[in-house]
């Protein structure tokens, strides 16, 4: 049998995130805050996993009403033959009824009379009971594909749901980054000058004071492109799908967006003691809305990469925290980059951050990202 509904673990849109010019022309601003936008990702995330869920049960309830079907359907034929033998049996039994009368006179006493009278009984009660059967098996047929029917109907329904939600969750991803590449713009002279200081100290051989309190060597970004923008360009570099038909099988996004992120963030964690949680960064950066190569960056610059921690698992100057394990500590510093930075680095966050030493640090961090 056909399905209209395909078997769905995880859902997304086809629609990748759209690239902004590159020109230095301020974006407009949007009517919604970074904390509005956030909890607008939030609220439709939840809806579309809400939707899956359903989808999910629903697909479940559809397997089970197609495997009833084909238990039913397997078992008309033979209750078919059966309730023709049985027609043909009381029509007999109807035609010779004037025998059957002799017959019941004809006993020889009482007990003879009772156990031919009986016998006539089972032979028409096992007739009629077959006959029953053959209209209870078809009620049920027809109560199951009924049931199949509203069932896919209903699934239809949450898929509509769940892209909608899917949709909105996007947009909203993408105004965040929006509002960020704004944000770049309008701190474009500080970073800037970030850039240029960073590079005098580099070729004066400095160091600077990072987060941790430790004295890092300063590098410099070959793009100074903000890094909102950048993020997406590796994105829409890539050979993009055919939009998907509205009855599609949906891909996760989450998972096209895992997949894609992973890879680059280990062979950038390589040999480290954050190597192999590539994983972990995409996830958390799909999840809490950041740019995943921020994270990375950052652990790059404050604990090369998790081999030198001020604190237990803390590769990022984070503070007093201390973890116990590493995917732990990665989801609660990019929850706390969301919560607290933005989506990305720009000088203001750098200022934050790291206060003394933002400059360089910004100029490093950067760079770093851009090796992502």
């Amino acid at each position: 049998m056909q399905r209209p509904v395909q078997r769905i673990a995880t859902i997304a849109i086809a629609a990748t995130v759209a690239g902004l010019g590159l020109g230095l022309s301020p974006i407009p601003a949007s009517a919604e805050t970074y904390e509005e936008l956030q909890q607008r990702v939030e609220d439709s995330t939840a809806a579309y996993d809400e939707a899956l869920a359903n989808v999910s049960q629903i697909q479940g309830e559809i397997d089970e009403n197609e495997a009833k079907i084909a238990e039913l359907e397997e078992q008309l034929p033979a209750q078919r033959d059966r309730a023709a033998d049985s027609l043909r049996t009381l029509y007999k039994l109807q035609q010779s009824s004037n025998g059957i009368v002799d017959l019941i006179l004809s006993a020889d006493d009482f007990n003879e009379f009772i156990a031919t009278i009986t016998y006539l009984d089972r032979i028409q009660s096992k007739n009629m009971t077959e006959l029953q059967q053959l209209a209870d098996l078809n009620a049920e047929l027809l109560e199951a594909e009924d049931t199949l029917s509203a069932k896919k109907a209903q699934a239809d329904q949450e898929l509509d749901a769940a892209r909608q939600a899917q949709a909105d969750a996007l947009a909203a991803r993408e105004e965040v980054r929006q509002q960020a590449i704004q944000q770049a713009y309008a701190e474009q002279g500080a970073a800037q000058e970030a850039i240029e200081a960073a590079a005098q100290d580099a070729k004066d051989g400095k160091t600077f004071t990072n987060a941790s309190g430790q004295q890092t060597s300063v590098s410099t970004p070959e793009s100074t492109k903000p890094a909102a923008e950048t993020v997406a360009e590796t994105q829409e570099s890539q050979p993009q799908s055919e939009p998907q038909q509205q009855t599609a099988p949906i891909v996760s996004e989450r998972d096209a967006f895992v997949n894609k992120w992973a890879p680059r963030i280990d062979a950038y964690l390589g040999g480290s003691p954050l190597g192999g949680h590539g994983r972990t960064f995409a996830e958390a950066a799909w999840d809490y809305n950041v740019d995943p190569r921020w994270s990375p960056a950052i652990s790059c610059i404050e604990s090369s990469k998790g081999a030198v921690c001020f604190r237990s698992h803390n590769a990022w100057g984070w503070g007093s925290a201390s973890w116990g394990d590493w995917d732990t500590a990665i989801r609660s510093h990019v929850a706390g980059l969301a919560a607290g930075y933005g989506y990305t680095i720009t000088p203001s966050a750098a200022q934050r951050y790291c206060p003394p030493t933002w400059q360089a640090w910004y100029s490093s961090v950067l760079a770093e990202m851009n090796c992502i």
